[in-house]
């Protein structure tokens, strides 16, 4: 894996999501820096490992969650190596019962598939269905990691360009919980 400053240069093979994150990151001004891994798509520890130390970063958990009903919907965003506890996020958030969100709804509210969860899939949520809830440990870090809404490729930009630029942007205020990975 090499590191790479920017969009590519070359879109070929590459997905319309994909493309598109590119292309909303450019119009934003955001500075970012980039590693492709198409043979080894970020679906390992190990893999995430290896990304993690290209990039010189730690790619976020990215979790889709719902609640019972299936009308209320979440994107969290914490620390790789935190445990998630189910019961520590219900009672921080006042919901009595949070599970995975089925794979149908994260492919129609944020136009991505299992594995390549982000933060960069709101942009797809253009009725504003999910709500973002960040780890505020998340916010201590200098730089922030995710994909570019396909798990081939992570990029890394400033934390204060997601809380700055891109969150703005988006029309999004974040839910910030502290989590510590206990029931």
């Amino acid at each position: 894996m090499e590191l790479y400053h920017g969009s590519p240069s070359d879109m070929t093979g590459r997905s319309d999501r994909e493309i598109r994150t590119y292309a909303f990151l450019d119009n934003l001004g955001i500075q970012f820096d980039r590693t492709d891994h198409p043979d080894q798509p970020a679906t390992s520890m190990e893999v995430c490992a290896a990304v993690d130390a290209v990039l010189n970063v730690h790619i976020c958990k990215n979790l889709f969650l719902c609640n019972r009903q299936k009308t209320k919907f979440y994107l969290l965003v914490m620390p790789g190596d935190k445990p998630f506890k189910t019961k520590e996020l219900s009672g921080q958030m006042g919901i009595s019962r949070l599970s995975f969100a089925e794979e149908q709804y994260m492919e129609e509210l944020l136009d991505i598939h299992p594995g390549s969860v982000s933060v960069l899939g709101l942009m797809n949520d253009r009725e504003h269905r999910v709500t973002l809830i960040i780890d505020e440990d998340v916010l201590k870090e200098e730089m922030f990691g995710c994909h570019p809404c396909e798990n081939t490729s992570s990029i890394r930009f400033a934390t204060k360009d997601l809380t700055g630029k891109i969150l703005p942007a988006l029309n999004i205020t974040p839910v910030i919980v502290h989590l510590v990975g206990t029931e």
